[in-house]
């Protein structure tokens, strides 16, 4: 029996092309100036400081912005820079740059599973900043009061088993009633060793019925068995 689902969101519950061609292009194009004004915050400086810690010296700040913008084009999965673009993509929204990006069939199932008692969770290598932001500020208005928690890559990488393991514990639910949605194989696989149930999201290919994960092309075709 399914009690909670966590749902990864570029490629999943959202297009990867605003991701890739809405979010980190605007992160790329305002990070330098947004470092250089909010530099002495309290939070943006923890983060500068967590870059030198990254890469095991001590750096200036257009070091820092030359490092940060190398991770972004190199799309490293660093996560001081991850938070910095929440930071940034948090001003874009707020002065409604755009909107988040999610899939009709999403956000459909997302409330309709809400309605009949589930829990629901985010993990993605985004932070947790930005995953509320994008569900904050999307077409169908404020998603967020549907999900429980979030997850990103504090928990440990999205590949790895025990990032999995960390989370069935921190729900306090057994992994075999948990249901990971994603669209990587080896995210997937990584859920699957740790006992998770899993959907694999091929949006733009047709189903493999002998895919190692079960295959959906849209939220409206996910399923599970009930107990």
């Amino acid at each position: 029996m399914i009690k909670a689902i966590v749902t990864d969101i570029e490629g999943t519950t959202s297009s990867i092309l605003f991701v890739k061609d809405v979010l980190f292009p605007y992160a790329r194009a305002n990070l330098a100036d947004y470092v250089q004004r909010h530099a002495n915050d309290p939070q943006v400086k923890a983060l500068l400081e967590d870059v030198c810690t990254e890469v095991g010296e001590q750096l200036s700040t257009g070091q820092i912005i030359d490092q940060l913008i190398q991770w972004i084009d190199e799309d490293k999965k660093v996560t001081p820079l991850k938070s910095l673009q929440g930071l940034i993509w948090e001003a874009g929204y707020r002065q409604g740059d755009f909107k988040g990006h999610v899939y009709p069939d999403a956000a459909e199932k997302i409330k309709a599973w809400k309605s009949q008692g589930l829990d629901l969770y985010v993990y993605s290598s985004g932070s947790v900043h930005a995953q509320k932001l994008l569900f904050g500020h999307t077409e169908y208005g404020d998603l967020t009061p549907l999900f429980s928690g979030y997850f990103d890559t504090h928990i440990g990488g999205k590949k790895d088993r025990a990032s999995y393991d960390n989370i069935a514990v921190q729900l306090g639910i057994p992994a075999n009633q948990l249901l990971f949605l994603s669209d990587i194989k080896e995210e997937l696989d990584a859920a699957k060793a740790a006992g998770f149930q899993t959907i694999w999201l091929t949006r733009d290919s047709t189903p493999d019925p002998q895919a190692e994960h079960r295959q959906v092309n849209s939220f409206e075709q996910i399923s599970w068995a009930k107990a």
